[in-house]
């Protein structure tokens, strides 16, 4: 036989001792309703927190840990509201953070396959173009040294970068030694056979993180003619570099 909660007028089965939606405490009485025993007034039903948490964690679908709390939140919540006997909603929430949480955890193996793919391509990329600036930077510097041979005759060669970009033959950024990934420096600076001016020079060219901002070295002098080391090596450019192709 069922009978109806005096507080909220919901359907109750015998013997139960509290109301499945409103949660007052009851007692049997002899008519069709159940008398209400220290009854408070109906509290409206409010959105369960979890599944809110649920939700906000859920949008961060691409943060792997705030989709993993999306679903234990998300089911969590859903268990409690069934529980509630209708004093909690948000399930609609809940089941929206649970999707969000879900559709995190299998994406994360695509992300990372997608970044296996394009983060060798990009770092390859970025080395090609640091190395094509290191040439083109030490070409630069073999033009900077002939003008600068010329004007400056009773000393010849320089092997001051700064000496270069005084004399606005360089930009301040190759001026410094260090650009694009690699370092620069100009060495072995001797007179001529007869003394006197300096007739001769070495810049050579290194990446500052080998395999990573580049990985050739690349050196040249005073003929103009500019050389490839492949592992790198400033100093095994200039000993038996191979002529840059």
């Amino acid at each position: 036989m069922s009978t109806l909660c005096a507080a909220c007028g919901n359907s109750m089965n015998t013997g139960d001792k509290f109301c499945r939606v409103c949660g007052a405490q009851t007692v049997a009485g002899p008519g069709t309703a159940a008398a209400v025993m220290n009854a408070s007034p109906t509290v409206p039903a409010k959105t369960s927190g979890k599944a809110i948490v649920s939700l906000i964690s859920g949008l961060f679908i691409f943060f792997f840990p705030l989709s993993i709390v999306a679903i234990i939140f998300g089911h969590i919540s859903l268990s409690e509201i069934r529980r509630s006997a209708g004093r909690l909603t948000g399930d609609g929430l809940a089941i929206a953070g649970l999707v969000l949480g879900y559709a995190g955890v299998v994406g994360i193996p695509v992300i990372l396959i997608i970044a296996a793919i394009a983060i060798p391509n990009l770092l390859r990329a970025k080395i090609a173009a640091n190395e094509s600036s290191a040439v083109a930077s030490v070409r630069t510097i073999n033009i900077a040294e002939i003008n600068y041979s010329q004007s400056h005759r009773g000393s010849g060669y320089t092997c001051a970068l700064s000496d270069l970009a005084g004399d606005r033959l360089i930009n301040e950024a190759l001026a410094s030694g260090q650009k694009d990934g690699y370092a620069f420096e100009i060495t072995a600076c001797m007179p001529g056979a007869e003394g006197g001016a300096n007739g001769s020079y070495h810049v050579t060219a290194w990446p500052r993180v080998t395999n990573q901002s580049g990985i050739r070295a690349f050196c040249s002098d005073e003929s103009g003619l500019v050389r490839v080391d492949p592992g790198g090596s400033a100093e095994n450019c200039v000993e038996r570099g191979l002529v840059l192709q």
